[in-house]
């Protein structure tokens, strides 16, 4: 059998390289199952598998090795189904905008709940600072302060400008990143500015919602000139977690979880408990208003089983 790493996945087909650089497509037989998840694509692009040749172009997974980590999302079709973003990667660069489209804060942390299951190291990116006012600096200024304190990496760039983008490449330098973010951010712009010969296909903004449109349509790995790897994926326009329980939440938020061993409950969820070191916290200043905000809503969806639809609102 033949060692390979999954660079592709169009939800039948696999496209998989091998250690000495074939490119082979493969289907799967049979059910992969884990951690009793229900899957909507059981395959993620980053997988390492074993693979058995039917012909001299296509083969039969048959085997995934342990994931080292994975990043999945709710499934925007299947309310109580899970999709795979990537595994096996390194760090996240999530890209997101002041405006064009405009910033819904709640995506970040929602964001971050997928990846701090697993301590991922997330950057956060802020694109198109070329279109940038006053008023949106400040909007950024403030975000970076929030997720600065608490120990996100937040970095200003533009793929017309060239703004930030040596910085960046410093971070994608031999690692595997998973890149994403809202549907319209400039995600792919971006990707080809760190590297041209990528030339990867690129959409405007819709004129007539202002909202973005998708561009990649399947996650995808691409080796970069500079060393390391990315893992492109389609922009998120839904974010739900009726796969998650509150707790999932309340240990995901890494300010709140620290402060939790003070809370008088071990099972607080920082709403309406007695001796509620989070909300003790919040009254001082100590976390952000907004965080707690979006940790709210977060949790209510989950109780009430309820989509998350990014819309061009701050």
């Amino acid at each position: 059998m033949i060692l390979a790493q999954v660079i592709k996945s169009t939800g039948s087909w696999y496209l998989t390289k091998s250690s000495d650089g074939q490119i082979i497509q493969c289907r799967i037989v049979g059910k992969f199952r884990m951690d009793n998840l229900k899957l909507t694509n059981p395959v993620a692009v980053g997988d390492m598998v074993y693979i058995e040749m039917e012909n001299e172009t296509q083969g039969i997974i048959k085997e995934i090795l342990p994931r080292k980590n994975y990043v999945v999302r709710q499934s925007p079709r299947k309310k109580h189904y899970v999709h795979f973003l990537a595994s096996n990667i390194d760090q996240a660069i999530l890209i997101a905008t002041i405006i064009e489209p405009n910033i819904k804060p709640g995506f970040i942390d929602r964001f971050l709940i997928m990846t701090e299951t697993y301590s991922i190291p997330v950057f956060i990116v802020f694109n198109k600072s070329d279109l940038y006012t006053e008023e949106e600096l400040n909007i950024y200024n403030e975000l970076k302060k929030i997720y600065t304190l608490i120990g996100y990496h937040v970095l200003l760039v533009s793929s017309k400008t060239g703004e930030g983008l040596t910085e960046l490449k410093d971070i994608l330098k031999d690692k595997t990143s998973l890149i994403s973010g809202q549907s319209g951010v400039g995600k792919t712009s971006l990707i080809n500015a760190l590297d041209a010969n990528l030339e990867l296909k690129t959409q405007e903004i819709s004129e007539f919602s202002g909202k973005g449109q998708h561009t990649t349509t399947f996650a995808e790995m691409f080796d970069l000139k500079i060393g390391g790897k990315i893992i492109d994926t389609p922009g998120i326009k839904t974010l739900g977690f009726n796969h998650l329980e509150i707790m999932d939440v309340a240990h995901n938020f890494k300010e709140f979880f620290n402060l939790s061993t003070d809370c008088k409950f071990a099972n607080c969820t920082h709403r309406s408990e007695p001796r509620c070191a989070v909300k003790s916290a919040l009254d001082d200043g100590q976390i952000s208003p907004l965080r707690y905000q979006n940790y709210i809503q977060i949790i209510d969806d989950i109780e009430n089983q309820n989509y998350w639809e990014i819309n061009d609102d701050i």
